[in-house]
């Protein structure tokens, strides 16, 4: 490979991925970096060849790397991206804090960003995915956001910039989310909490919280997220077309769709990432003889298969 630039981080070759996904399979990366501080992560980019590919991966909460592994260098920010700062009605947090610290963090201050507590993952991937649920999205309350791009330059970007809509958002290509703001509405600490546990609690009654998953593996065909409201209808969505497929608790493998929510594609030991995505294919070509209906992935599918 191309010689690479030399960065205060840890810059680690044919890096394993697998430990670092929450469905903890797939191959490994040529080379994983782990930037000091975001000076770090511009100064690596801006050297760095451009025909090397670059991949920015969260906390892999929604993600399968594929067996054969990732020809680029993936990109993992870590502490020095995770601050979460509370000015009046705006909330900062870089892009490696968690959702759920953020909503409690906001919360603590008296301001509303409750719908993130129950949402896997970081906030570069909740800005990217313009995660939601209970009827609200990120798009609802993000102001902006700060990035790297592919070419070593840190700017700020406006939300209406990244045409954020369900589960999409544009970014300039090999952009790096490095932190974003929020403006959230203000709330009293108690009642917020008080929710909070309150969807917690709905959650873990309804999904398999404590099995190897990477949350909802594809996108509810209505194009919007559950509300939660008492009005909502199950018919478009995609654990209902999947039970009518036959496909609650369908194997492959180590591979399975959870017997408790049908959108939910676990590890149940010893899969593979192509048990996981074959087992997939296999759940939408099924939906699709039985309704019609093209599921399309929410979970992310990175890399090459095994040869």
């Amino acid at each position: 490979m191309t010689q690479l630039p030399s960065p205060r981080g840890a810059l680690t070759p044919n890096r394993p991925l697998s430990d670092l996904t929450w469905l903890r399979v797939g191959g490994p990366a040529d080379w994983l970096f782990q930037p000091a501080d975001e000076d770090d992560l511009a100064a690596f980019l801006r050297d760095l060849d451009p025909a090397i590919a670059v991949f920015p991966m969260g906390v892999g909460s929604n993600l399968i790397v594929r067996d054969g592994g990732i020809r680029a260098v993936v990109i993992r920010l870590g502490r020095g991206f995770n601050g979460i700062s509370v000015e009046g009605e705006a909330v900062t947090a870089g892009a490696a804090a968690l959702d759920s610290h953020v909503a409690r963090r906001a919360a603590e201050a008296g301001r509303d960003l409750t719908f993130l507590r129950t949402i896997p993952g970081s906030i570069g991937g909740a800005v990217r995915m313009n995660a939601g649920c209970y009827g609200q999205y990120v798009a609802d309350v993000l102001d902006s956001i700060r990035i790297v791009t592919r070419q070593g330059r840190i700017e700020t970007l406006p939300a209406l910039a990244l045409n954020l809509r369900y589960r999409q958002s544009d970014l300039p290509e090999g952009a790096v989310i490095i932190g974003a703001t929020f403006r959230a509405p203000a709330g009293d600490p108690a009642a917020l909490a008080a929710r909070m546990d309150e969807q917690l609690a709905r959650r873990d009654a309804s999904q398999p919280t404590k099995d190897r998953s990477a949350g909802s593996t594809f996108r509810n065909p209505a194009g919007f997220s559950s509300t939660g409201r008492a009005d909502d209808t199950h018919e478009l969505k995609a654990w209902k077309v999947i039970e009518n497929a036959g496909m609650r608790g369908a194997t492959r493998g180590g591979a399975q769709m959870s017997p408790m929510h049908a959108n939910f594609l676990i590890n149940t030991g010893g899969a593979t990432a192509a048990d996981l995505e074959d087992l997939g294919e296999e759940v939408r070509k099924k939906v699709f003889q039985n309704s019609g209906i093209t599921l399309e992935w929410e979970i992310m599918r990175v890399g090459e298969r095994a040869t």
